[in-house]
């Protein structure tokens, strides 16, 4: 799922995560970030070009988007 993604945010609660993924591979951490006590992804989720963001965060999505 992160094949290509060069940068990932992750937002739980008020807490955001930013992993720089550009020219290495994801650790097992990296991917438990992704997901929910379920063991699916969490949501919401978004892909824009190399950045992949998942949970919720107002600035961080209007940093993405625009």
């Amino acid at each position: 799922m992160l094949k290509g993604i060069a940068h990932l945010y992750t937002a739980k609660g008020k807490k955001v995560i930013r992993v720089d993924l550009s020219g290495r591979k994801p650790e097992q951490s990296t991917a438990a970030m992704l997901l929910g006590p379920s063991g699916y992804l969490r949501a919401p989720a978004m892909r824009k070009g190399s950045t992949f963001m998942v949970g919720f965060d107002e600035e961080t999505y209007r940093k993405l988007l625009l």
